[in-house]
């Protein structure tokens, strides 16, 4: 099959792979959308990821297709279905304690920049979700990413009535964006690119910050807001100024999710007074459960979340190694969508 070989850091190169046999428990499935995330540039800049995957390697984990090989019972052919991108154990504390996105042994799925791709028997058994007969597979190929935004939102208590200031508009900001509105909450947006911005709009933000090219979200907020009184913030950037920022910005008693992971060895400053003082609570969120990848899924086969929203390019398979050259360049596109079959 076709698919894209990750061999180190900006190396991706279109090859013919062979299909490995079925083991006991798993299905194969034929891939009917993929999606570029923002993890898979890291990736792609890094040449390298410490906990999913070691090149040389296939690589990508945004997919839905159909069951076009099975060795389970539980699962047919023919079947159309979302995968997640990690399974839990369900043996070690973490999982114990319903905390199942901290699990000492997640079992990572890359691959979705194929033709096909095999599902591990642990994650088609715990993770690997049917879609209604409506449901297209370019919206449920969201997710996996869906699923973390909802563990973000679930961790910072967001509530009908709050107002919550979201710090980046790229694909993750603006799906905080889609679900603190869906809640009932006043959304306000910290981010750059007129149609991130535009997008944050359409999905709900009444405030709108461009923080320009210095990303000064602090400069941008309080240009018109002098004493910001945000009940969240949402930092969705992943960089420490951002953390720093998010802190600055959010009211007394507020709670700050610091929610984009920073690359590693980078580390904050951060006023001990002010978050003392100001009685702040301070929560950091990471990937998703098995309950939040099933809420997602809910959320978008209610409409709440589309890829007409998030997705506004494609590009063949082909093209990909192009394409994340583009986007380490600085393409702004949202999310692309990937034609494996071309």
């Amino acid at each position: 099959m076709k698919a894209a070989v990750l061999h180190g850091k900006e190396d991706v190169r279109l090859e013919e792979v062979p299909e490995r046999p079925l083991g006991p428990g798993e299905v194969r499935i034929r891939i009917g959308a993929a999606l570029t995330c923002g993890t898979d540039l890291k990736v792609f800049k890094r040449g390298y990821h410490a906990k999913m995957l070691v090149p040389p390697t296939v690589f990508g984990h945004e997919l839905a297709g159909e069951i076009i090989e099975t060795r389970t019972p539980s699962w047919c052919v023919g079947e159309r279905v979302v995968a997640a991108n990690s399974a839990p154990c369900d043996a070690c504390l973490s999982c114990d304690l319903e905390q199942e996105n901290l699990c000492d042994d997640l079992l990572f799925l890359n691959g979705a920049y194929a033709e096909s791709i095999v599902v591990p028997a642990r994650l088609a058994d715990k993770n690997l979700l049917r879609l209604k007969p409506g449901t297209a597979f370019r919206d449920a190929a969201l997710t996996e990413p869906l699923a973390c935004v909802v563990q973000g939102v679930e961790d910072t208590q967001l509530a009908a009535g709050q107002r919550v200031l979201v710090i980046g508009a790229g694909p993750i900001g603006l799906m905080f964006v889609a679900l603190a509105k869906q809640l009932g909450c006043e959304v306000a947006v910290a981010g750059r690119g007129e149609a991130r911005l535009n997008a944050a709009r359409r999905l709900g933000a009444s405030e709108v910050f461009d923080v320009g090219a210095d990303g000064d979200s602090v400069k941008a907020v309080t240009a018109r807001l002098p004493k910001p009184n945000f009940d969240a913030v949402i930092e969705a950037v992943g960089k420490p100024e951002a953390w720093e920022a998010a802190v600055k910005l959010v009211r007394k008693g507020g709670t700050v999710n610091f929610f984009g992971g920073c690359p590693a060895g980078t580390s904050v400053s951060l006023d001990t007074g002010l978050i003392h003082y100001s009685n702040l609570t301070l929560r950091a969120s990471f990937h998703h459960t098995p309950r939040t990848i099933r809420r997602a899924l809910e959320f978008i086969e209610s409409g709440v979340i589309r890829a007409a929203d998030f997705v506004d390019g494609e590009c063949a398979l082909s093209e990909l190694p192009a394409l994340f050259a583009r986007m380490t360049a600085g393409n702004r596109v949202v999310k692309t969508f990937v034609d494996v079959n071309h």
